[in-house]
């Protein structure tokens, strides 16, 4: 496992974050700074096994390349379309940045527990199908570095 990755997300990921400016304008998407913490969250929650999917919508003879690409170290693309989101970001839940930040930090803790827990727990992701503790690690870390760019953040080793 990549101890460096896990470390980003747990550590590293919400100060990047508390660093971007709410007037930020993202280089590419429609999201705002917060609708993108929020669709983090999201995807923390699904990777957790807290939002379940029992549906893999990536036909079975794509997976094994999809799965390829999400766990080499090739970027997302900008406007890379997710087809389960509608095409206008949906409405922030949290009444701040902050508040949405101090939920992804939990999400972010509970999934590590999860997977503390029980290390061969595997859960499904939409597109990628049943992945484990690190698949979930790598997804998640490609995910944060997609949208840390997309604010214009740069990451220092």
């Amino acid at each position: 496992m990549n101890a460096a990755k896990a470390d980003f997300l747990q550590n590293r990921l919400v100060p990047l974050l508390q660093q971007i400016s709410t007037e930020t304008k993202p280089a590419w998407g429609k999201m705002t700074l917060q609708q993108m913490i929020e669709h983090f969250a999201d995807s923390v929650r699904i990777a957790s096994g807290k939002t379940v999917f029992t549906d893999v919508i990536t036909p079975p003879e794509n997976l094994d390349r999809i799965r390829n690409f999400i766990l080499s170290e090739k970027p997302f693309k900008e406007n890379t379309v997710n087809s389960l989101l509608p095409e206008t970001p949906a409405p922030v839940k949290n009444p701040s940045v902050e508040e949405a930040l101090k939920e992804l930090k939990e999400e972010i803790h509970f999934f590590f527990s999860v997977f503390e827990k029980n290390n061969l727990q595997v859960t499904r992701n939409p597109f990628f199908g049943d992945l484990n503790f690190e698949q979930n690690v790598h997804l998640l870390h490609k995910h944060a570095l997609h949208h840390l760019k997309q604010f214009a953040v740069t990451i220092s080793s």
